[in-house]
Order: C-alpha cells, then structure tokens, then sequence
C-alpha cells in the first residue's frame, strides 16, 4: 500500500555509492578534459562580433532607433494626435501638443504639432506598433543601433535626436509596403499632397 502510493511513476532507480579510483580522486583527468574543450576554441572561428568596429549584416526591415520624419519641403509630418502614444504596449512615448503660430507655417505641416516629444529608449520594445498607428507616416523604426549610455536620462531620446536633419534625409522605403507606396503616389489625398508651407 505505501510503495505504491509513493512510487506513482512506476519506475525506480536504485542510487550506489561508486567508489572513485586513484586517478579520479586527483581530478586530473577532468582538468585535462576541461583543458582540451578550453583550447580547441582557440582554432575557431568566434562567434563574436566586435563591435562597433565590425558589424553584423541587418534585416532590410530592421527595427532600430526611431527617427521623426520630415516632408518635402523640411516641414515636420507629426502632428501631435498620441496615437502612437497609445499604440505603444511599453507605454515609452510622451509627448506634448502646441498650436502652430503664423510664423512657422513652413517648420510644422499642421496647426497642431509636437512641442515635445520623448521616447524612452529602456521601455521601448521595438514592436513597430507606433509607425503602423501614425496616420502621417511621421514616425519609423530605422536601421540604425542604439547606442549604449553611463546615465538613465540619457536613453530618453527627445526632438533633438529624432527629428532628421534636413541635409541627410533617413530613407524608410524600405519598411513601407507596396500597397502604401502605391497609396502615396495618388495625390487626390491631401496626405499625399506636396505641403506648400506658408505660401498655401
């Protein structure tokens, strides 16, 4: 009754208490072992990669650092609507909305835009979810690495890095899709229509 109460799976194994001999007891042929593992890595190939001197090839579609695209005409696209905010599932977006005044109709596309706007590069999970909620094709993941910090602060990442430069524009044609390129080059869509800044 008791040993089949305690034995339920049915199978038994029997421990012994092997003794070891001489040379087992010196360790030596379990260092030897070691030993040899330890240097046939010497004469292969590493895994490794030493970076940032060497890199790894990437995806095409990569998600990396974000970057806060501008239109044609060097306008920033955001609009200050959150939606990517509330796509976010890590909660790392934040940002703040601001009318666009008289004369800065040739810096922001829309009468609201992003006074500020903030990424927290520690929560970010890099899903992609915010570029697919933005209705203004203002924000994309990008090829590029994030760079390791000393300091927490450092990895909110605010206009000054997102937003691209005038002079070297990030090409993310790569992440869009047939279907939306094709959705782009209709212009009866004021979306895709060439925004004139303050000369509209």
């Amino acid at each position: 009754m008791d040993e089949q109460y305690f034995n339920l799976s049915k199978r038994k194994k029997v421990v012994t208490e092997t003794k070891m001999s001489f040379m087992e007891s010196l360790y030596l042929p379990a260092i030897f072992k070691g030993m040899a593992t330890t240097i046939s890595h010497l004469f292969r190939k590493p895994a490794t990669v030493r970076y940032p001197e060497e890199t790894r090839e990437f995806s095409t579609i990569y998600r990396g650092q974000h970057v806060l695209k501008r239109d044609e005409k060097g306008a920033e696209r955001c609009t200050a609507c959150g939606l990517c905010a509330l796509a976010c599932p890590a909660e790392a977006i934040t940002m703040e909305a601001a009318e666009r005044k008289s004369d800065e109709k040739h810096l922001y596309r829309e009468e609201k835009y992003a006074a500020t706007y903030e990424i927290n590069m520690l929560r970010c999970i890099f899903c992609g979810l915010c570029e697919d909620a933005c209705p203004k094709e203002a924000i994309f993941l990008t090829d590029r690495i994030v760079d390791a910090e000393f300091m927490r602060k450092d990895f909110i990442y605010g206009k000054e890095i997102l937003v691209e430069s005038m002079d070297k524009p990030v090409d993310v044609s790569k992440r869009q899709t047939p279907e939306v390129l094709e959705f782009k080059n209709d212009k009866k869509h004021k979306h895709n229509q060439v925004f004139e800044g303050i000369q509209s």
